[in-house]
């Protein structure tokens, strides 16, 4: 399949569904060959079956994000299936509710595990590879949850704004490597955390999240596909570090009521 991806290997985390899914088919449809990893496997194999119903390649691997072995291997996979790894999409992460001083350690260590942890995992682990080949293209997802706060989830911020820093440190000592590191920070993106977070309420939610952003409604996944596509490519090649907000014009305000509609 040609494009501006062509003759190039992605890894997807979380890919399956969601950002991840609308990304892995959207790098597809540039060329990319792609290595979707999620911790479902039917997920995952659905969309490779979309994929390539659509001419482009892939594959799959059910893989925890948060454990270094199952890390390792997917990249191995990507290595052993397509040769190279250009372009790591760390997308993987997850939130659960609770007031700071009712988190259990547990929820703590498992929010940061899949949602730091793992950004930290697919760096250590990717890096060399793209040094050894010649430069690469890193994209991390962050949230606008890790520029300001949400009353009630204090570890998926606190995670989130780690993966922002972590992208800037890694984009400072891969630089000279012609490897680039950026992060995306969403809005509320109409996914199934909708429903998860909605708990039986998901319409209500959804109602609520669009009147939260100044455009009047949540994005979708292929919204944020654009942007990692368009980060993943040699047009972004100036730059690195960057933390690009897609938030519908969330972070755009003060919370001040309007004067005049």
């Amino acid at each position: 399949m040609a494009g501006r991806f062509a003759g190039r290997a992605a890894i997807v985390t979380a890919g399956g569904s969601g950002i991840g899914a609308a990304t892995a088919r959207r790098l597809a449809s540039d060329g990319a060959s792609v290595v979707i990893a999620d911790l479902s496997g039917t997920r995952a194999e659905q969309v490779k079956g979309e994929i390539i119903g659509a001419g482009g390649k892939a594959v799959t691997i059910k893989m925890d994000a948060a454990d270094p072995e199952a890390i390792q291997a997917t990249i191995k996979l990507a290595l052993d299936s397509f040769g190279r790894l250009d372009i790591l999409f760390n997308n993987a992460g997850m939130a659960e509710v609770g007031l700071i001083h009712e988190t259990t350690l547990e929820s703590w260590n498992r929010v940061i595990a899949v949602t730091l942890t793992s950004t930290f995992l697919g760096l250590k682990y990717a890096i060399p590879i793209m040094r050894a080949s010649g430069g690469g293209a890193v994209i991390n997802t962050a949230s606008i949850s890790g520029i300001h706060g949400d009353y009630g989830m204090a570890s998926y911020n606190a995670a989130k704004a780690g993966v922002i820093n972590l992208t800037r440190a890694a984009a400072l000592e891969n630089a000279k490597h012609k490897i680039r590191v950026n992060c995306v920070c969403p809005g509320g993106i109409n996914t199934r955390v909708v429903q998860i977070l909605g708990k039986g309420r998901a319409d209500e939610f959804r109602k609520n999240m669009a009147a939260m952003h100044p455009v009047g409604r949540m994005g979708e996944p292929e919204e944020i596909a654009n942007t990692v596509a368009f980060l993943a490519s040699d047009e972004a090649s100036f730059i690195t570090g960057a933390s690009f907000v897609v938030d519908g014009g969330v972070t755009a305000q003060t919370g001040m009521p309007p004067f005049r509609s």
